[in-house]
């Protein structure tokens, strides 16, 4: 009987060490649950490994940042360690990384406020002794945690996903960043507002505050999906009037194959009759180049390509391309879709890639690139591969991705060296770099089983 006295007395009167203690489990779990709640919203992409290494890290960090920095400023460094620990470990953008720390945070603040009034009342104590005494502080978190598991629990049963658009132009990021910014300051005063003065405001105050906080978090969600979507709104409205275009060239071009049928056969059977094979040749050749530019733009559509950003990408390219008179082969056999990188990097590499082979095929007498996209379910990745003709046949294939090295005049040489640091962000991406005597290849692999 002695043995269980002692027990709750340690429970229900100030203990330091019991608290250090049990603190250990809590910040295990409270990181768990935050981690959870960001990659479910966000979407993000993590394996198991990524995930061990937030929870120790995020777990040992707050918990010494208990004995270094006094309460509640230990709790906005922790803030600040979830934005880090983000960007450092999942490998998301700045926008994404001031969300993950902002949407968990939030979820915990309104938590807190709507949890911690009520409850001191109830049970008539101070946030001292909330702090100080185990057994409150115990069934305190416990409550907080069950609330925090049934919203990831909701988020994962109703698909709440907040679809953040990597390749957001400048000024809508910028407004964005923003947003969060003062978001993310209101929610500092916010925390120091209910560790101070919780157990003195009356419980119709503190709901007031809950309630205003809150409107003003959903809002700001509000008008950052409203910029999303018109950002989104825009790109497709940039690829229908890109792809009416397509269809116009295509349907003059069938036109034009429509009116020469006639002649076009005529023409062959010529070539047939006097038995000049050589002749016949030749033109099947010219007409096999007409055939492959319908080809192409037959496969240059959208739901082809179906990626807004990338579609327009590669129709820039195709008529810059066209407009020097280099011919493009193109064969696109790859769901953009399940692309496993970020479109943001994969529209960079992709078009410092095309660059650079359209550049050096309009220096050549045979102007030509060969473009192919493709599923390689054999060995788990994807492919783009792009081939293009070329006049320096010494160029080196290591040195172009050093920077400052560029084969052509006037030319920084960045653009490689900036293909290299993003492919050294990502581990499951590969690029080969090779020459024979007519094509210089850049076969880049992205492996989705890594």
């Amino acid at each position: 009987m002695e043995f269980f006295n002692n027990i709750w007395v340690a429970l229900s009167t100030p203990n330091e060490i019991l608290m250090n203690i049990l603190l250990i489990p809590a910040g295990i779990i409270e990181s768990i649950l935050i981690l959870y709640i960001f990659i479910s919203i966000l979407n993000i992409q993590t394996t198991k490994k990524q995930k061990i290494i937030y929870v120790i890290l995020m777990t040992i960090t707050s918990l010494l940042s208990m004995y270094v920095i006094p309460n509640p400023f230990n709790i906005i460094f922790n803030y600040l360690l979830m934005f880090i620990l983000a960007i450092s470990i999942f490998k998301v953008s700045i926008l994404k990384g001031l969300l993950c720390m902002l949407l968990s945070s939030i979820i915990f603040a309104l938590l807190g406020m709507l949890i911690s009034n009520p409850y001191m009342t109830i049970f008539k104590i101070s946030s001292q002794a909330l702090n100080d005494i185990p057994i409150y502080r115990l069934l305190y978190l416990f409550i907080t945690y069950i609330f925090a598991f049934i919203i990831i629990i909701v988020i994962r049963k109703k698909n709440i996903i907040l679809s953040i658009l990597d390749d957001l132009n400048k000024k809508n990021k910028r407004i964005i960043i923003i947003n969060l910014i003062f978001a993310t300051i209101t929610l500092i005063f916010q925390v120091i507002l209910t560790f101070y003065y919780t157990d003195v405001l009356p419980i119709s105050i503190t709901f007031l505050s809950f309630v205003i906080f809150l409107s003003y978090v959903a809002i700001s969600i509000f008008s950052l999906t409203r910029v999303m979507k018109l950002n989104l709104a825009t790109k497709k409205l940039e690829s229908a009037e890109e792809y009416n275009n397509t269809l116009r060239i295509l349907h003059d071009n069938v036109r034009g194959f429509k009116h020469d049928f006639d002649n076009i056969v005529t023409t062959i059977g010529g070539y047939i009759r006097t038995n000049d094979m050589e002749g016949l040749k030749q033109y099947y050749l010219q007409l096999e180049d007409d055939c492959q530019r319908v080809n192409n733009l037959y496969i240059l559509n959208p739901s082809v390509v179906n990626n807004d950003g990338i579609y327009n990408l590669i129709m820039k390219k195709y008529h810059e391309a066209e407009e020097k008179d280099i011919k493009v082969n193109i064969s696109f056999l790859l769901d953009l879709s399940t692309l496993n990188m970020k479109i943001y990097e994969f529209a960079r590499i992709l078009g410092i890639l095309l660059d650079n082979a359209i550049e050096a095929s309009s220096e050549c007498e045979e102007k030509i690139i060969n473009l192919t996209f493709r599923n390689d379910s054999k060995n788990s990745r994807q492919l783009i591969i792009i081939e293009n003709t070329y006049k320096n046949k010494d160029v080196d294939t290591h040195k172009i991705f050093e920077k400052g090295v560029s084969g052509k005049e006037n030319h920084t040489g960045l653009g490689l060296w900036e293909v290299n640091k993003l492919l050294n962000k990502n581990k499951n991406i590969t690029l080969f770099t090779t020459k024979n005597d007519q094509f210089f290849t850049q076969q880049l692999e992205i492996y989705y089983n890594n």
